[in-house]
């Protein structure tokens, strides 16, 4: 929308695209792409060990987020064993996928998760605002994090009401949309994932806004032509912001909820 001036103002967001992992639950992906690499170097990879920079402590949080973070499966296995140089990935990337999908699956059955408490308040007020929700996550994995995730149990714990709520309603049924682990043609940083969801919502995507902590994921925020708010709950704050992130907080907590309904994004005053 245009003022009588020429400015452009965004008109009030009227919706919200979640990303899952690092966003709304703390999963245990990170720990299964770095354990999955080291037994395979260390075990079936061990004679090329060698030819590689791999070593335990190389692979680092600041890693993850810059190198698999926010991608598919097989693309971010790809970009770590090339990473790393290890040799002849594309014969190799296969089995290092499997194996840290057996990794992840095991660690999920063993409860190896949380959910953010910031995060889940955030969408609890933003659901209460009246805004359409959806789940856009490149993990196939996602859906069995947000079902097992109670929300009336948070809200009795955190001495939230809602009327919205109901008894062993999960944090899945939240949503009005949900895109994640699709087989789409390219994942992110292209916009397809984010586009499909505001479709399935019903909505412009310029009236939604994306909460990523993913480089990746900011960058497809951007070229939807979405709003995107950076989430830096590792230590990559300049980089979501290098990515050209809207804002950057590192707890949804901090985020004005009132400035929502006025198309912004943009800090509480401190």
């Amino acid at each position: 929308m245009r003022t009588a001036s020429g400015d452009t103002v965004r008109a009030a967001f009227s919706g919200a695209i979640f990303d899952v992992d690092g966003v709304l639950v703390d999963t245990p992906h990170e720990r299964a792409w770095r354990e999955a690499l080291q037994d395979l170097m260390e075990g079936l990879w061990s004679d090329i060990r060698g030819q590689t920079t791999w070593s335990p402590e190389a692979f680092t949080p600041a890693v993850y987020q810059a190198v698999l973070s926010g991608k598919p499966r097989m693309s971010g296995a790809l970009a770590a064993l090339e990473h790393f140089e290890v040799p002849d990935p594309q014969r190799r990337v296969e089995a290092y996928a499997e194996r840290k999908q057996t990794m992840v699956l095991e660690l999920i059955e063993a409860g190896e998760f949380t959910a953010f408490p910031d995060a889940l308040r955030f969408i609890l007020a933003v659901k209460a605002a009246g805004l359409l929700l959806a789940a856009a996550s490149s993990s196939r994995n996602a859906e069995l994090f947000l079902k097992q995730i109670r929300l009336d149990t948070f809200a009795h714990e955190q001495v939230l009401e809602y009327e919205f709520l109901k008894p062993g309603q999960s944090l899945l049924e939240l949503f009005d949309a949900d895109v994640s682990g699709r087989d789409f043609a390219q994942g992110k940083p292209h916009p397809e994932m984010f586009l499909t969801a505001a479709e399935e919502l019903g909505l412009n995507p310029h009236g939604c806004f994306v909460i990523e902590d993913a480089v990746a994921g900011i960058q497809a925020a951007k070229a939807a032509e979405m709003s995107a708010l950076g989430l830096a709950r590792a230590d990559d704050y300049e980089l979501l912001a290098e990515a050209h992130a809207d804002i950057v907080v590192t707890s949804l907590d901090d985020i004005d909820l009132d400035a929502l309904a006025e198309g912004r994004l943009a800090a509480k005053a401190r």
